[in-house]
């Protein structure tokens, strides 16, 4: 059973992990109490005009779109891959979706995992992680789903209906080990293949700013008590940013509560993360990106330039220290070789009619990028 640091509190219905591509983007409908990654919901533009087919899809420079046997619908969230075995790999999203791959991500297939069906959901799945053969899921409405043979087969982990928040993310971290987070900021451990959690901060990231509202943190009297996004860096560091843009946390492992921190840019943060040397990037409303001066955790940042065409930008992922990748609104994609320093656009992607939500390299081989509408690219490097 869970521990709750913070005491009984009811999980809220609202998704909080909304992203804004476009100005007029329409929030997308929480498909929890309909009939089912990242439990933090994107905003979806008014729909598009349908996906190209295969033969007329436009070529991208170092990507390639990858047909998905789905509803245009749906928003995918996250991916991951079996350690053991890099070429298998599944992929999650909005409306019940869960997709498999035995090529490394070149075709997949639907999953349907028993204990994961239930007629009154439609869950939502947010978040996926594996170590060696043994890999997790979570979801929305609270689900949470253990595998100990690459996936194979899963098993339904009870959870307390007093766990505090939606689940956002899940990390695998050792043996029956794993790290969870809620968007309402607790963070739990456990060892024992997700049986007992044992929670790593003491109190919700609310009650921290009830202590130290009067401490100067902008916007905390604002707080709704969710994050908007939330990040993990490689040794275990979050960053999160609050439900309005107003100001970021950021964790360290053995600290007990979240740490806030004042924003220092003037336009509201949309997402923020790890570089790959250990730096912060951030991302605001209306296609702005800031790179922190130095690594670690600061509030010192600078604006970087980019040709964002007056879209959000939603997420960056870094292939090694040197290049990334930033995507977000109506299809931006682009890419830096100098740290982020400068961004060149590729044109190729602007024809591709989805908001690009999530970036993702597993390694310096293998990156996807994730978006509404079922659209997944693939990096061909």
């Amino acid at each position: 059973m869970l521990t709750d640091p913070a005491g009984p509190a009811t999980a809220r219905q609202q998704d909080k992990r909304t992203r804004r591509a476009h100005p007029q983007a329409a929030e997308e409908p929480d498909h929890a109490s309909e009939p089912a990654r990242f439990a933090v919901s994107p905003l979806v533009l008014p729909r598009w005009t349908p996906a190209a087919r295969a033969d007329e899809a436009p070529a991208l420079s170092e990507w390639e779109r990858i047909f998905l046997p789905i509803d245009s619908g749906v928003v995918l969230l996250d991916i991951a891959f079996v350690p053991d075995d890099p070429s298998h790999g599944f992929l999650l999203g909005t409306r019940q979706t869960i997709l498999e791959t035995k090529d490394g991500g070149n075709t997949w297939f639907p999953r349907s995992i028993p204990s994961a069906e239930d007629e009154d959901f439609n869950y939502r799945f947010n978040s996926v992680s594996f170590k060696g053969r043994e890999g997790w899921i979570i979801g929305k409405p609270a689900i949470l789903l253990h595998t100990s043979d690459a996936g194979e087969s899963w098993e339904r982990i009870p959870l307390s209906a007093q766990l505090p928040g939606n689940m956002v993310y899940i990390k695998a971290t050792g043996e029956q080990s794993a790290e969870m987070v809620t968007d309402e900021g607790a963070i739990y451990v456990t060892s024992n293949r997700g049986y007992n959690w044992k929670a790593a901060v003491q109190e919700t990231v609310s009650a921290t700013l009830n202590r130290t509202v009067s401490s100067g943190i902008s916007g905390a009297s604002y707080y709704t008590g969710t994050f908007n996004t939330v990040n993990r860096s490689a040794d275990g560091r979050y960053v999160a940013v609050s439900s309005r843009g107003n100001f970021y946390l950021t964790w360290e492992p053995g600290q007990p509560f979240w740490q806030p921190h004042n924003r220092a840019v003037a336009r509201r943060i949309q997402n923020m993360g790890w570089r790959a040397d250990g730096g912060l990037w951030l991302l605001v409303r209306g296609g702005g990106l800031f790179l922190s001066r130095g690594t670690g955790i600061t509030e010192d940042f600078e604006e970087v330039q980019v040709q964002s065409r007056g879209f959000g930008i939603l997420d960056v992922g870094y292939r090694s220290q040197e290049e990334a990748w930033a995507a977000g609104g109506s299809g931006v994609l682009l890419k830096t070789t100098n740290g982020g320093k400068s961004w060149m656009r590729d044109k190729a992607a602007d024809n591709i009619a989805a908001n690009l939500y999530s970036v993702k390299f597993l390694d310096d081989r293998k990156g996807f990028v994730l978006g509404n509408d079922g659209v997944l690219l693939r990096y061909l490097g």
